[in-house]
């Protein structure tokens, strides 16, 4: 079991510095100004899922009863914004994939940075039974490290050495994908029987409401035509995963029940978020963004 948890934590730190390293290598400075520069779309974005979808979490785990492990994954994911699958499902709707992709980026970035108060703030608020703690400082340089870096580099490539970052791009978006895939799956080896101890709790449903209210929350916190608004919908609605496994790498010591709670909740919110994408996209008959996905 040591073994797994060191290869999980090799191939963690490579999926969230391989997901940040593609977002900027796909990230252009005008797209990024221009969300900037939408201050309207900017200061909803950051009011719903900054502060709306964690209190949306910490509520739907208050509301269900939620185990302390379930618990703690659920609001761990709920405070965590700019999940690297947000642009992807911008162009699964057929959304406006530029402005998902700036957003993600941007949310991930600064998310990087709050997911750390925003969530100890709100396990030492709540009553779960347990003592919980986490060392702000020490997860806001870890995350900021394995984000922000990355990122900058991607994006520094993209602006001055343009032809190899769009050459880099597809590999560096391959091992995004298939890195996530493996953690998905560490996490879910690693926790199995804490995972199927909660098919006979609300974990599951939980996860799926947090990902069908974000989707909900985020595209009424929006400007602009409605393909943008429901862009902003898939991008609230998944969440960043790296930011959480880090807490509970720093915080819980790989706590199986934690990890495993973790990936079930992950997985169902993407079992609400893809359906909600693919439905859009059939009522569209021509893509409405201003590039292509990716």
């Amino acid at each position: 079991m040591d073994a797994l948890h060191l290869v999980l934590n090799a191939v963690t730190v490579i999926f969230i510095a391989a997901t940040m390293f593609a977002a900027g290598l796909r990230a252009t400075v005008p797209a990024l100004r221009g969300v900037f520069a939408d201050i309207p779309l900017l200061l909803l974005a950051l009011i719903a899922n900054m502060v709306v979808i964690p209190l949306l979490g910490w509520g739907i785990g208050a509301l269900f009863g939620l185990p302390a492990a379930a618990f703690i994954a659920l609001v761990l994911i709920a405070s965590s914004p700019g999940g690297p699958f947000g642009a992807k499902l911008a162009t699964v709707q057929r959304g406006d994939v530029v402005a998902g992709a700036a957003m993600q980026v941007l949310l991930a970035s600064l998310g990087s940075l709050t997911f750390a108060p925003t969530a100890n703030a709100i396990l030492t608020v709540a009553d779960i039974g347990t003592k919980v703690s986490l060392d702000v400082g020490a997860l806001v340089r870890t995350v900021a490290l394995l984000q922000l870096v990355p990122f900058a580099i991607g994006l520094l490539l993209r602006r001055y050495a343009e032809p190899t970052a769009q050459s880099w791009q597809p590999a560096a978006a391959a091992v995004s994908n298939t890195t996530f895939l493996i953690v998905l799956a560490g996490m879910l080896l690693g926790s199995w029987r804490d995972v199927a101890d909660l098919f006979g709790s609300l974990a599951l449903l939980a996860g799926f409401l947090l990902a069908a209210f974000a989707f909900a929350v985020g595209t009424l916190l929006a400007t602009g035509p409605i393909t943008r608004r429901t862009t902003m919908g898939g991008v609230a609605s998944v969440r960043n995963a790296g930011p959480a496994l880090a807490a509970i790498g720093l915080a819980f010591a790989d706590q199986p029940a934690v990890l495993g709670a973790l990936a079930a909740i992950l997985l169902s919110g993407l079992a609400a978020a893809l359906p909600i994408a693919t439905l859009l996209s059939k009522r569209r008959s021509t893509p409405d963004a201003a590039a292509p996905g990716n």
